[in-house]
């Protein structure tokens, strides 16, 4: 179940960041909205690391794709 929390609720930033956890997230909502996401450092980590590596398939992907002429399909 999501952790989500009102922004206001950063007054007391501590008991925000003590709820963040390696794979619980909090989120932070504005008027009833989420507006932002507090990730646990290896959480944002591995996060960017994903999307380094799924951008470089898709480079690869596309470089194949180019070079013989073929689409995934």
């Amino acid at each position: 179940m999501p952790n989500i929390k009102p922004i206001s609720d950063l007054w007391n930033y501590n008991n925000v960041l003590n709820d963040v956890t390696v794979g619980t997230p909090v989120f932070l909502t504005k008027n009833g909205r989420g507006k932002y996401a507090i990730l646990d450092m290896k959480n944002f980590e591995k996060t960017q690391a994903t999307i380094r590596l799924m951008s470089e398939l898709a480079k690869g992907r596309k470089a194949v794709e180019e070079t013989l002429g073929i689409t995934h399909e």
